[in-house]
Order: structure tokens, then C-alpha cells, then sequence
């Protein structure tokens, strides 16, 4: 009695704790189709422990209870720097283990519920993730942080990625070479990182039939204003059919993209 007790009050008492800096919202993915993620700056260490704790806590009891989709057992921590995942990386967690991706600057958690589950997609879920990969390209390699998170948000969501990285416009034969793969039946969407000029998106926009989703990062000399010139270029862009979200933002990148593919 008194054992059950004792961990039913740590409970309550580790969700006192989270209650009073986070309100987590874990029916997104069912409401909206694709999960909350963490965006780390501004938070805590311990905060972004906690959160993700719980995050897989509901994982856990959703595969439980047979009710967990792929995207939802996506656990997503983005803008984790070395230092900070250094010190996340150092405390206790409960309900499932972390990996950092140094050049996403991203934490992917997952709950211990799933460590049972590798390899466990059948022939035609296999089959449906083919016909539905997402390219994702990149201008140059100071863009891939942005690009890889857009990538491995998707991959945790069940996606297959194609990447297709360092094919700038200063170098076209390199974006022309790699059309075979852009054009490939199985691709539903591309998703573009370029700074500088920002010119790629729509280059790419103009070679594909499926939509392209720009993403704006913030390379560049004075001009290029932390990535604005390359948003002002992709919001002019005269090729039909180029989305762009905020810069920098991989992360929305692929939500985007994911919304295209499931729909």
C-alpha cells in the first residue's frame, strides 16, 4: 500500500512540475495530423527533459492501448545546441531514450514502448511510404542544419526522405543532374533550403509537377539581411506552385510538406 502510494504521489508531483511551465497538447496529431514538437531555445535543460518525458509517457500508453499512429510517436526536440543536449543528455529519463543529431541541431526520443518494434513494417506499408518520399534539396552545405531538420522531422513521422544536398545555382548542371531523382514518380513534394540569393526554389519549382515548399535560411553576406533577401526572392518567385514558410524553419518545412503527402 504504502509503496503504491509513494509512486502515485512522485506521479502527481512530476506532473506538478511540468504544469507549471508547459500545458503539452498531445491530442495535436489527431486533431491536425502531425505532432508537437520542442523548440528548445529559451527552455531549460531540465524543462526540455521533463517535456519530453512526458511526451513519451503518452506514447507509451497510446501503443498500449493500440492507439498510436506513426507520426504520433514522432518526439521531437529542435534548436539543441551541443552544450544543451550535453546537459539534457545527463539526466534521468523514464520513458524512453534520446538521440542527438549534431547537424540538425535536433533530439529524437524514442519511447520505451517502441524498442520492440524495429523492422516491424509489413510489405504494403513499405510499399505506401515509397510512393510517398519527400525530397529534400539543399543549395549549399552551410544550409544542411535546416535541411536536415526538415529531414529527420519527416523520417520520425514515417516518411522516406531523398536527399539531395550542395546543388546550388552557382553550379546548375548540378541541380540538372540530379533531376531523374527530383522527377521520380514516387516523390510527392521537395522541400528547398537556399540563402544568398535564395534563386533554387524556383529553379526547382520550374523542373517538377509536384509542389515545392521553400525554406529561407539565413546565410549570407550583409545584404542578405539573416535570410530575408532569400524570403523576399522565394515570395517573388515566378514559378507557380513554391510555398515558403519562416526562415531558418526546417522544422514547419516539413510539416508542410507531410500535409501535402497524407492529403
Amino acid at each position: 500500500g504504502s509503496s503504491s502510494s509513494s509512486s502515485s504521489s512522485k506521479a502527481s508531483s512530476d506532473m506538478d512540475a511540468l504544469e507549471s511551465f508547459a500545458n503539452l497538447d498531445h491530442k495535436r496529431t489527431k486533431r491536425t495530423g502531425f505532432p508537437e514538437a520542442v523548440f528548445s531555445e529559451g527552455k531549460t535543460a531540465a524543462q526540455i527533459r521533463d517535456i519530453l518525458d512526458d511526451m513519451a509517457h503518452h506514447v507509451n500508453n497510446a501503443v498500449e492501448n493500440g492507439d498510436a499512429s506513426v507520426a504520433e510517436k514522432a518526439i521531437l526536440a529542435t534548436r539543441v545546441d551541443g552544450k544543451l543536449y550535453e546537459e539534457i543528455s545527463a539526466m534521468p529519463l523514464k520513458n524512453g531514450t534520446i538521440t542527438y543529431h549534431e547537424t540538425a541541431n535536433l533530439i529524437s526520443m524514442r519511447a520505451s514502448s517502441l524498442e520492440s518494434e524495429k523492422g516491424s513494417d509489413n510489405d504494403n506499408s513499405a510499399e505506401a511510404k515509397e510512393r510517398n518520399t519527400v525530397v529534400v534539396a539543399c543549395a549549399g552545405s552551410t544550409d544542411l542544419p535546416v535541411a536536415e531538420e526538415a529531414a529527420l522531422t519527416l523520417e520520425a513521422a514515417g516518411c522516406k526522405v531523398e536527399r539531395i544536398y550542395d546543388v546550388g545555382v552557382a553550379g546548375l548542371h548540378r541541380i540538372i543532374n540530379a533531376l531523374p531523382r527530383l522527377r521520380d514518380p514516387n516523390n510527392r513534394c521537395v522541400i528547398v533550403a537556399a540563402g544568398m540569393d535564395g534563386a533554387l526554389p524556383s529553379v526547382v519549382a520550374g523542373l517538377v509537377t509536384v509542389p515545392v515548399v521553400a525554406v529561407p535560411t539565413s546565410v549570407g553576406y550583409g545584404a542578405a539581411f539573416g535570410g530575408v533577401s532569400a524570403m523576399l526572392t522565394m515570395l517573388n518567385s515566378c514559378a507557380p506552385g513554391v510555398g515558403i514558410v519562416n526562415i531558418d524553419n526546417g522544422f514547419g518545412a516539413a510539416a508542410l510538406a507531410f500535409k501535402f503527402v497524407n492529403n
